[in-house]
Order: structure tokens, then sequence, then C-alpha cells
């Protein structure tokens, strides 16, 4: 259940009460859905999906932490409750969710397998970030990644507990096969291409390295669903916190805000169930690429190009960076090379009504009070890049056609790395890159995106000439 709350007078927040169950009363739905990855993703997209769905009373989530436990320690002090809040250009409306029935740290495996292992589960979700896969350059599972063989020694041993959350997973599964819990679904909501596609080579890479029977048993009882997730959601700061009580009239330290926007592609079996999500909107397809690719490209594909350049031309939000003509040209050439590309994969029932996504993206790239921080968007980018701006590239070069506009992101990336230090899962590698100087620096960058295209001159030369495009912009003084 979802209660939609009217703004209330502001009091002080030491006379307000605490936001849980006995404040709002709402029963809790039995567990029948486990995610991994607790953040303000997963509370604004799948929590308010479930919440939506008519049979919501029949479908919990216990959701688990990934690195830190605080998100968990703050829900659990609220029984699970937090409020969305819808942020438009014209005002803001609140929603108490309370589809998470139980929040738990992400170290608490024994929790996790014993909740997989129950026969009441027949979902499990996963917002885990695009790095955390650790799918290598071929496709499969790098079992030589630290946190990957780290993990799949503590499995082979007995002693101790994963640390990954693939090796929670698999940790996982192994206890339910253990129980005869019977089949169930894993549906990845991390934006990747192939997303379940890619969950299911990782976890049955890390299975099958660990134990090849379970491997087989995760082939024969677990579906992977692909997915196509969509809705903004900007970190929640300390006014957006104060807000909420001085519109609500209780103290909740975990609200999330999100565009009013919300979309949800699956594809994929769901042999114990799931909840009725398209109640609130999800669409359900046999063929799940194109609008994959609608939204890698388009959407995830102009963030990651502002989240550069923006922050190149001294931008710090999605909003700033779009106000900058420079910047909405950049966009608005690489809209057109992915178009291009995409309108090839209508067809078939697909219509992907690419004009009029443009233009609502742009309207909610416009949305101010949306503040979408670069700087969050710009980490991780060696990976997203692979997903964003490599695929248009390729296939321009492919149609030969420059890709100039797909390389200008990834020549904006660079230059952005060469500031400093960045957060990323090749944080090193990047830094060893940018020791090197001229071409080699580019070659060198370019081969921690994609090997390809660094062993392509004709590539090197297209990035290595689009380096520097966005120098700050002036300032009238």
């Amino acid at each position: 259940m979802s209660i939609e709350l009217p703004p209330q007078p502001g009091s002080a927040a030491g006379d307000l009460p605490q936001l849980n169950r006995r404040l709002h009363q709402l029963a809790k739905a039995p567990v029948r859905i486990v995610h991994l990855g607790l953040g303000a993703f997963h509370r604004s997209h799948q929590a308010w999906y479930t919440q939506k769905a008519s049979d919501a009373p029949d479908w919990g989530i216990a959701a688990f932490t990934g690195r830190r436990p605080d998100a968990a320690l703050a829900l659990a002090e609220q029984d699970g409750l937090f409020t969305l809040v819808e942020r438009a250009d014209d005002g803001d409306s609140y929603t108490v969710v309370g589809s998470i029935v139980e929040a738990v740290d992400g170290a608490d495996v024994q929790r996790l397998a014993d909740l997989v292992a129950a026969p009441g589960t027949a979902v499990i979700t996963l917002t885990i970030t695009e790095a955390a896969y650790g799918i290598g350059s071929g496709g499969r599972l790098d079992l030589t990644a630290p946190g990957v063989a780290a993990d799949l020694a503590v499995l082979s041993s007995g002693k101790g507990q994963p640390t990954t959350p693939l090796g929670r997973l698999v940790f996982a599964l192994a206890a339910r096969r253990a129980a005869s819990a019977g089949p169930l679904a894993v549906v990845c909501c991390d934006n990747l291409a192939n997303n379940g596609t890619i969950a299911h080579h990782a976890v049955t890479g890390m299975a099958e390295a660990w134990d090849a029977d379970l491997a087989g048993w995760i082939d024969a009882n677990v579906s992977f669903v692909s997915t196509s997730v969509d809705r903004i959601t900007p970190r929640t700061t300390d006014a957006d916190i104060a807000a909420v009580q001085a519109a609500c009239g209780y103290r909740d330290t975990s609200p999330v805000v999100a565009e009013p926007f919300a979309n949800w592609v699956l594809s994929g079996d769901f042999p114990a169930g799931r909840p009725h999500w398209e109640d609130a909107g999800a669409v359900f397809v046999d063929h799940i690429e194109p609008y994959e690719n609608r939204k890698l490209w388009l959407l995830n594909g102009a963030h990651s190009l502002l989240a550069y350049a923006g922050q190149l031309r001294g931008h710090a939000t999605v909003a700033e960076a779009l106000a900058d003509p420079r910047c909405l040209q950049a966009v608005e050439s690489f809209w057109d090379e992915a178009e291009t590309n995409l309108t090839e994969q209508e067809g078939d029932g697909v219509d992907l009504q690419i004009p009029a996504y443009r233009a609502a993206l742009l309207a909610r790239f416009r949305n101010a009070r949306i503040a979408h921080h670069l700087a969050q968007i710009a980490m991780d980018g060696s990976t997203k890049l692979r997903m964003r701006a490599v695929p248009v590239l390729q296939a321009e070069r492919a149609a030969g056609r420059s890709g100039a506009a797909a390389a200008l992101m990834i020549a904006a990336w660079m230059d952005y790395t060469a500031g400093g230090a960045v957060q990323d899962p090749l944080a090193g590698e990047v830094a060893a890159a940018n020791s090197l100087r001229g071409r080699e620096r580019i070659r060198a960058l370019l081969s921690l995106v994609d090997p390809a295209l660094a062993g392509d001159t004709g590539a090197v030369d297209l990035v290595e000439g689009l380096c520097g495009t966005f120098e700050p912009r002036t300032v009238p003084r």
C-alpha cells in the first residue's frame, strides 16, 4: 500500500513523530521478492512499481544493501517505510511507500541465504551497478578480478562469507538448491545491454568455478529476466529531508526524490510468479534489445556526455549543462547518430517512437527542480561508455560514417579523467594511462573502454582530434 499525503503545517523537527508502521498503519506483506542493492533507485522504481500492483499485499520485498549498512539501518528504524517525493516543475507530491518489509545489511549473508531458500520467494531483483557483474572483454565473468577470486576462495573453503554481490547471490542460490525450494526469476535492473544475459553469464560463471553441479541447477531452475529501467533519481539532500518534514509532519531520515516519469520494460519468464507490475505501467515484451538500446543510448548516453562535457565547462547538474548551447549541440548530434541505428531495430511489433522519446528527454533533463549531479553520473565511466558510446561508434564506422558524435563522448571522458583521480573500477589503469603522453595516452585510455577501437588507427585519430573540444566556458565579469 502507498499513501498519498497532503502537505502539512510545518513544525520543529524535534516535535515530530518518526515515520514507521505505527504512525502509518501499513500491514507488512510476506517476503516474496529479495533485492540486492538497496539504494535510492530501487526504492523509486521497483519498490514503487510493487506498491502500485493490484496484488501488492501479497508481495513484500526484503532489500539488502551493498557495500555499507547505512541505508538498511535507517530504513529498519522506520519499519521499511519511506517517503517518495515526486518532483515536477510545478511542485512536489508525497507518497509513503511500504513494499520494503525488511531492510538488511548486505553483510548478513546468512539472512540472504535463508530468504532466497524460502519456498515463498519467487523473484530476486538486482541493482548492483554495471561494474559489479565483472564481465570481461569476452563477455564472460573475469575470474581473475580480485573480488571474484577472493569470493571463490571463500566459497571453495567453506569458511567465511563472500563479499561481492555475485558471490553472495551464488551462495544464496546454493542454499535454495539445497532446500529444494524450486525455480525462481532473477531480474537485472542495471543499465546494461542484454542485462539478463549478462547476469546469467556472471552468476553461472561464478557457480561453475565453484561447483559445476550448482551451475547446472541454476541453468535449469533460474530464469534471468532482461529489463530496461528508467526514472531519474538524484541523491537525497538535507534540504529534501527538511522539506519532507515540513510538508508531511513527520521525520523521515530516508526519503527519495524522483521525477514523475517512470518506465519499466521486461522480457523473460517468471516460473514462480510475479506482482502485477503492469498495473503501474510496466510493459512486458518478447524482444527487449531495441528498448534497452533506446534507453542506454538516448538517455544514459546523453547523461554520460553531459557528465563529462558539462563538468569540463563548469556545470554541476544535468539541467545546467543542457542549458549550455555547446553541450546541447553535442547531445543532439549524438542522438542523431543513435537514432539512425535505433531506427534499423524497429519492426516486428517494435515502435520506439524516437522523436517523441527525444522530446520527452529534453523536457525531463530541463527540470531544474531535479538536481541530478553530473559528478554522480560520471562515476564508473570506463564501464558505462562500453554500453553508451561504443556500440553507436562501432555501428557508425561499420556503416562508413565517422561516428564523431559518439567519439566525442569518449574524448570528453578522457579530458575529464586528466583532471585527477576518478571513481572507476579501472581507476588504477586510468591513472597509469594518464601518465602517458600524446597518442599513447589516447590509445591506452581507449583500450580500457574497447580494445578493438584502440587497435583501429582511424578511431584513435578521431578521438584524439576531438580531445579538448569542451574548453572551460568564459564567465563574464
